[in-house]
């Protein structure tokens, strides 16, 4: 597939840079809405049918999949882990571990992006009501109880990955790029 280099690069517009001098939460918190950011950005004007698309097979991995495992994730390790709230799997099950990534066919995107946003909102309120000292309510998978600290550094990991696999989509749906 010709890739469209002529395509102008993405645009940061809501994406403030993290400090690169401050206390401990203000750098992880920072760098973890900048990650948040740059996601939405990677998926900023491109319509449903777009974000539903599969560039890099066989991987079944979209835009639109990518927010809605980041909403999954955001809930898990925030309100499911950190706050022990006993909140539903939003779009995976036991049955459909995969759900997120897989289902995204007749998926609403508008809807996923208000999921995403709210998730992100309810773990910002969480992460600035604790110590990031505070130990997860539930263990994860491996039986361990961590910290919000550990929290904030694994999030940020995990859309660093996820960003990565948005920027190799999103040049493949219309040649934009971008950091």
């Amino acid at each position: 597939m010709a890739v469209n280099r002529a395509h102008p690069p993405l645009q940061a517009a809501n994406r403030a840079e993290p400090p690169v001098v401050a206390g401990e939460r203000e750098t992880l918190t920072s760098w973890l809405d900048f990650h948040r950011a740059t996601l939405a950005m990677k998926c900023d004007g491109l319509d449903a049918a777009r974000l539903r698309r599969r560039e890099v097979p066989p991987s079944s991995l979209s835009l639109l999949g990518l927010v809605r495992h980041m909403a999954e994730v955001e809930r898990a390790w925030f309100r499911r882990r950190l706050a022990g709230e006993d909140v539903p799997f939003l779009y995976s099950s036991d049955r459909n571990p995969d759900g997120e990534f897989d289902d995204v066919d007749t998926a609403d995107a508008a809807e996923a992006f208000r999921t995403w946003d709210a998730e992100c909102e309810a773990a910002r309120k969480l992460t600035a009501a604790g110590s990031l000292d505070d130990l997860a309510k539930r263990p994860d998978r491996r039986g361990a109880i961590v910290s919000l600290r550990w929290i904030l550094v694994h999030m940020i990991e995990e859309y660093a990955r996820h960003n990565g696999h948005a920027d190799l989509i999103r040049e493949r749906i219309d040649g934009a790029t971008g950091d």
